[in-house]
């Protein structure tokens, strides 16, 4: 193992670009278990065409346009400025009502709006979603909890702490009955994660940077060098992720 070609090799790989939220350069290369659920089945089981639907945090729409739900009963917030520029070409002219939302205990929707609330991966607020939710209306939401990449983040800086502490299922149960929300489906998994190169490893962890704070090569080049071993010796280098879905309905006169 040359030491310095390895240090050399993982800081051209430092600098790989990312755009949009693409990740088909891991394709081959990383590999993801997937939840017990299915995010989509369930939106689907619980979405009607005659729903008033918000979509929070949708992206650039890609979920939420598989869904084929009547576009003049379809509202989306967005706080990244690029995705709402796309946003504003791709499904503002389709009759989507699109609102930028800076911070989720504030949305620009008026109260009693929407039958059901739709939320993946992104942050929220309880009562802003029990405000514009109709009485009897739906929150379905995926998050990823508390432990998200632990493993990795230790193995590669050392003893990290949580980037989103105390987010996970219990507690945010907790808080929507405490809203007087009912608790329809409850569902947690850690699902396993699996690299199969460095250049992958680096490339993800360059990307999910809110999780992988301030790492760099030069900086965390000794983790790395584990990560190498485990690599090397195994064949793969293993993550682990924190997945959580909770639907619940709101109580609400």
């Amino acid at each position: 193992m040359n030491i310095q070609l390895l240090k050399e090799e993982w800081l051209k790989n430092e600098q790989i670009n990312f755009s949009g939220w693409d990740f088909s350069a891991l394709d081959g290369e990383c590999e993801e278990e997937r939840t017990p659920w299915s995010y989509r089945t369930i939106v689907r089981e619980h979405l009607s065409e005659q729903m008033e639907l918000l979509d929070m945090g949708t992206g650039g729409g890609e979920f939420l346009l598989t869904l084929n739900h009547p576009y003049g009963k379809t509202a989306v917030t967005e706080g990244w400025e690029p995705n709402v520029a796309l946003l504003k070409k791709k499904v503002v002219p389709l009759g989507v009502k699109l609102a930028f939302v800076g911070a989720d205990d504030c949305l620009a929707y008026p109260d009693n709006r929407f039958d059901i609330v739709l939320n993946r991966h992104e942050s929220f607020s309880v009562s802003e979603v029990k405000r514009v939710l109709k009485p009897n209306g739906i929150f379905i939401t995926q998050q990823v909890g508390e432990r998200n990449g632990k493993r990795l983040a230790d193995l590669l800086l050392g003893d990290h702490q949580p980037a989103f502490e105390g987010l996970n299922l219990r507690n945010t149960v907790e808080e929507l009955e405490g809203a007087s929300f009912e608790i329809v489906q409850a569902e947690e998994y850690f699902p396993d994660q699996t690299f199969f190169s460095m250049k992958a490893l680096i490339y993800y962890v360059k990307v999910i940077e809110w999780e992988y704070l301030h790492f760099s090569v030069d900086v965390h080049f000794e983790g790395l060098v584990k990560a190498y071993k485990e690599l090397t010796s195994k064949g793969f280098v293993l993550n682990n992720q924190h997945r959580f879905l909770t639907v619940a309905r709101n109580v609400k006169e």
